[in-house]
């Protein structure tokens, strides 16, 4: 169809660590659940309120799985874009069908960006204090002067 648009974005913090699953194919999918939240002061009694939205995220890209597997842990921000996909299942203990309404992120319109710094805490989910992860340089240069800032 013609000028339509499936397309879903969200910033929020993993309410877990990441599940990951072996699919019969022998590829892995990583599951996440994402908390979004807005919050506004109510007019009647000038309390502040909350509302929590949980967002369940399926990723089948396979280098993001690897990245979720190695870097995302419970409390991570992150970016996330992909797709909304509902699929039907069967309940076993009642028989009934069901839905559930995902974010699929899967092949070139997928996105996952971790928004956390380098220094918020020891938890943190970037490459960065291991500098003996990055692969040797031939220009003798000192690790310690090695620029973790990307200029684009």
């Amino acid at each position: 169809m013609a000028g339509s648009l499936n397309k879903v974005q969200l910033i929020g913090r993993l309410g877990a660590d990441p599940e990951i699953k072996q699919m019969v194919n022998g590829k892995n999918v990583a599951r996440l659940s994402i908390a979004t939240s807005q919050s506004w002061k109510d007019k009647n009694s000038g309390e502040r309120k909350e509302k929590t939205e949980w967002h369940r995220i399926v990723i089948f890209n396979e280098g993001l799985v690897g990245v979720v597997q190695q870097y995302l842990k419970k409390g991570a921000n992150v970016y996330i874009e992909g797709q909304l996909s509902t699929r039907k299942w069967k309940d076993e203990s009642t028989g009934q069908d069901k839905y559930s309404t995902e974010v699929i992120l899967q092949g070139y319109n997928s996105n996952l960006t971790m928004l956390d710094g380098r220094n918020k805490n020891e938890n943190s989910n970037l490459v960065s204090e291991n500098k003996s992860s990055l692969p040797d340089d031939n220009l003798n240069q000192d690790k310690n002067d090695l620029d973790d800032e990307i200029p684009f």
